[in-house]
């Protein structure tokens, strides 16, 4: 890692540089996807959003996730409508996606991967949309290592963005990839994190652009993934399974990244809850969403670390 940083020292460039490109190349490859880093996930919600045009439009939200996935939409100018998720999986219920797609005709739509593992209703989900003609962006931020029958978070929509927050399964501190197969809105996204550098009258970006020791971080931990999530994977199977019937079942062929162990149990000892308080109800919507607010007061998280002496 030094001598990633000593690099970047004599390369005398600290921004948009190897460090980058090597970041964006692990995240392509794995996700099978272009990759397009940013300072944090809000860059890359925002650059798709722009991309999309979602001014004046309607964006569906879950609302059992981070505040950050409909405050994105909204600041983008466009008015989220929440729906519900499911108590299996805590994401959201393709039932509902459709009747308040139907409803409201969105242009754009959020599906959060909620803990680790991939949304249990995302292949319905994404069919509709494609059919529908709505786009389709995954909030990938608890998703790291994550894949359903060899598909990665991300590649499911129209585009995934992933977080690496401090908190998260990679982290540099701060960060965020966007990752899609739609090479117009790589190009966008690339273009939005450097002041619309290339298309400054048409795409009027900020700068969002993720520095080389930060993208070196991403290199070194990004190049560990799968050891990572393996391992919590097999402590989960092996450890924390039979002692934990009432939790989160993972479908056939699913891998979760465990950045969460959900439950559905009260814990003496416990991490807290994914989330604690729904959007609907921190952004007053005046929604009745009945399972996500029966998951806020029903689930628990179970410690899952990844040891210390194995980084």
């Amino acid at each position: 890692m030094l001598a990633r940083w000593q690099g970047v020292l004599r390369s005398q460039r600290w921004s948009d540089g190897e460090q980058t490109r090597e970041f964006e190349s692990l995240w392509a490859h794995m996700c099978g996807r272009e990759a397009v880093a940013f300072d944090n996930w809000a860059g890359g919600a925002l650059a798709a959003f722009d991309f999309i045009g979602v001014e004046g439009a309607t964006v569906l939200s879950p609302s059992n996730t981070f505040l950050a996935t409909p405050r994105s939409a909204q600041k983008s100018g466009a008015h989220v409508i929440f729906y519900d998720c499911n108590r299996e999986d805590l994401c959201g219920a393709a039932g509902d996606f459709i009747a308040k797609a139907e409803q409201h005709r969105p242009k754009a739509a959020w599906i959060v991967h909620v803990g680790g593992h991939i949304a249990f209703d995302i292949e319905h989900i994404a069919a509709y949309c494609r059919e529908k003609g709505i786009w389709l962006i995954e909030d990938c931020a608890h998703a790291h290592g994550a894949h359903w029958n060899g598909r990665r978070a991300g590649s499911f929509g129209d585009a995934g963005i992933y977080s690496f927050y401090p908190t998260k399964t990679i982290s540099t501190g701060e960060g965020g990839m966007l990752v899609t197969a739609n090479p117009d809105l790589a190009r966008h996204a690339r273009s939005y994190r450097d002041y619309g550098r290339g298309s400054h009258y048409r795409i009027k970006g900020l700068n969002h652009r993720i520095h080389e020791f930060t993208a070196a971080l991403g290199v070194v931990q990004t190049k560990r993934l799968d050891e990572i999530v393996a391992w919590k994977s097999a402590y989960a199977h092996r450890v924390l399974d039979p002692r934990y019937a009432n939790r989160v079942h993972l479908p056939d062929g699913m891998v979760s990244g465990y950045y969460k162990y959900i439950v559905f149990e009260p814990l003496e000892r416990s991490t807290g809850k994914v989330y604690e308080d729904p959007c609907h109800e921190i952004m007053k919507s005046g929604d009745i969403l009945p399972n996500t607010e029966w998951i806020a007061k029903n689930h628990w998280c179970v410690p899952l670390y990844y040891p210390r002496e194995g980084c």
